[in-house]
């Protein structure tokens, strides 16, 4: 099935040099912080052109991360569909458990050329956190990871994981005490400390330069997915299909197949307990233009400008604006978004682990459920790959209690 929008995109135009994804992105941050975007965009940008630096990275995905990861056939579950083939690509089979890896040890490499001894991260899920604790022990860094105090509770495993490894992991109690107030408080940190300290955004959101920047260093998602398809199945893929919180999977998966008009893409959101204030966080289904955290996208909010609360049994989706880049091709057609409920996740988690003996995160369940939806719809000479971002380890202690199950 062709993309929908335009039939050619030029996936290297943007961002422009100001940081926009057309009337997306940008810089809105603090005047104390501009110095270190600026000094941070330019070590990136001789990075990238580095041989050794990419070297060194190549080198740690490999023996440190455990690139490159397997596309796997899905094939139980294929047959209970009856349609489409379906891939995943097992980002779960990453150190730490995620696909955060491959953003967590570029950045590290570049606040070691900084010179920042000290790191900060944000973490819901806990997956970022835990990738970030991880290479700081690796590369001898500080580091400090800012989590809600909901989210500390509800994917406890990983904060254990966090300190074990010699992060230092603060609650937040402010507002909701989810995703959105662990970034503001690493912000505030990062201000504060600005000068020693690397800020380690964990998704492809922000100011100036981390939306590029951390799709740069997913972009190995996508590159090993066309090849590995290729010698699967001799042709591209009919469509990819994602979750989408701020969205760096996703777009890792996503960008080196933009200019194939032949392949779909669609981005899943939380759906949540349905389209109803406050009950989820699909930003393109009840979303509006704004600025949050250093970015001007779409963004959860009432009339007033006031950020609504937002909920999803997924701890790393539950976050009220999306990644700029996101928003640009939304806008463009060339990338469909699409939104799974609480319940259909849990129902595709269970699904998945049982059919598959894969027992996925509850983030990457929401592109299950996409996905299943897809392969029943599709003919079975069609091939769909869903990008399996997370492991599940860190969520069947929630799983069992939204269960009522007792461990």
């Amino acid at each position: 099935m062709p993309a929908t929008g335009v039939s050619k995109v030029d996936r290297f135009s943007i961002p422009d040099a100001s940081g926009h994804f057309g009337p997306y992105g940008g810089v809105f941050v603090p005047e104390t912080l501009m110095a270190a975007l600026d000094e941070l965009e330019r070590v990136y940008a001789a990075a990238r052109t580095d041989p050794e630096f990419q070297a060194e990275l190549r080198h740690h995905l490999a023996e440190f991360a455990g690139r490159p990861t397997p596309l796997y056939f899905a094939e139980r579950l294929t047959h209970h569909c009856g349609g489409a083939k379906i891939y995943f690509k097992r980002e779960d089979l990453l150190h730490t458990g995620a696909h955060k890896i491959n953003n967590a040890i570029g950045q590290a490499l570049l606040a070691r050329r900084m010179g920042k001894k000290r790191v900060i991260a944000e973490t819901g899920a806990g997956q970022h956190g835990v990738a970030t604790a991880s290479v700081c022990a690796k590369f001898g860094l500080e580091c400090v990871v800012y989590m809600g105090a909901v989210d500390m509770e509800r994917q406890a495993l990983n904060v254990f994981r966090m300190r074990l490894m010699g992060a230092e992991v603060r609650s937040v109690e402010a507002g909701q005490r989810t995703l959105k107030e662990a970034i503001n408080e690493a912000m505030r940190d990062w201000v504060t400390n600005v000068r020693s300290t690397h800020y380690i955004l964990g998704t492809a959101y922000g100011a100036r330069p981390y939306p590029e920047m951390v799709r740069d260093f997913h972009r190995v998602i996508g590159v090993e997915a066309r090849e590995q398809i290729l010698a699967r199945e001799g042709r591209l893929p009919d469509e990819l299909i994602a979750c989408v919180g701020g969205g760096s999977n996703a777009i890792g998966l996503f960008f080196e197949f933009l200019e194939d008009p032949g392949v779909r893409m669609t981005g899943v959101e939380a759906g949540g307990r349905g389209i109803r204030t406050g009950e989820h966080a699909a930003r393109f289904a009840g979303g509006r233009l704004g600025v949050l955290q250093g970015c001007k996208t779409f963004i959860l909010q009432d009339p007033d400008g006031q950020i609504e609360l937002t909920h999803s049994v997924s701890a790393g989706l539950d976050y009220p604006a999306v990644g700029p880049e996101h928003a640009f091709y939304r806008d463009t057609g060339r990338i469909d978004y699409a939104y799974a409920t609480d319940d259909e996740v849990l129902d595709a988690f269970q699904l998945c682990s049982r059919m598959e003996g894969i027992i996925p995160a509850l983030e990457s369940t929401h592109a299950i459920v996409q996905g299943l939806k897809r392969a029943k719809a599709l003919a079975k000479d069609k091939v769909l790959i869903v990008n399996l971002s997370g492991r599940g380890d860190k969520d069947v202690q929630e799983v069992a209690r939204l269960m009522g199950k007792r461990l």
